[in-house]
């Protein structure tokens, strides 16, 4: 079964096309505006092997912040879309990411309910021209629409860069386990509630 999707969301503020391939083998093809979006959602294609497309156009003259959410939002109806009705998956996912001085730990849930803890301190406010609070904004944009629970937990870290590419990585890495087939669950919901 192809797990494939392509969601389209036009907004006064932003429009976004997002393709998504579960079963890719971590191509990327990212044009949001934005350089470092570009290449932390580098990171969730390449760790997480999926194969992502996003397309945006977004009211940048304001703020990156409209273009950033909204990208999350996109990405989780996508992500949604391709994963089916979750029968034989693994369900949960985590990943510990180091890089260099930073480390970041990622676990999430294939649960059905929207739920984020995201404990992250970072050592400055700006990524270049790009603002960390942004960060929580895409991940919550994500977890609202993928319906998933996700917690993410920077441990250490003193370069913000480091920081931020430690918890993408992680998050693909996880997200990658969670979506994977589990053979022995094969047509079975990973759930004794019956649904997720």
């Amino acid at each position: 079964m192809s797990r494939q999707a392509e969601v389209t969301r036009n907004t006064l503020e932003t429009q976004i096309t997002v393709s998504i391939n579960l079963d890719g083998t971590g191509q990327s093809d990212l044009h949001s505006g934005l350089g470092f979006l570009d290449h932390m959602m580098d990171q969730i294609a390449r760790h997480g092997m999926i194969d992502l497309k996003v397309h945006a156009n977004g009211d940048l003259h304001i703020d990156a912040h409209h273009t950033v959410e909204d990208i999350g939002i996109t990405l989780g109806q996508a992500f949604t879309k391709a994963l089916g009705d979750k029968k034989g998956l693994t369900r949960y996912g985590h990943s510990y990411v180091p890089l260099d001085e930073a480390l970041s730990r990622v676990a999430l849930d294939l649960s059905g309910r929207p739920g984020l803890a995201f404990d992250c301190t970072f050592t400055r406010a700006m990524i270049g021209a790009f603002d960390v609070d942004l960060i929580h904004e895409f991940f919550q944009g994500f977890v609202n629409h993928a319906l998933v629970t996700l917690h993410i937990d920077n441990l250490k870290g003193n370069n913000a860069h480091h920081q931020a590419e430690t918890i993408f990585k992680a998050f693909g890495r996880a997200l990658r386990m969670a979506a994977t087939p589990d053979p022995r669950m094969a047509g079975l919901m990973p759930s004794t509630k019956g649904a997720l």
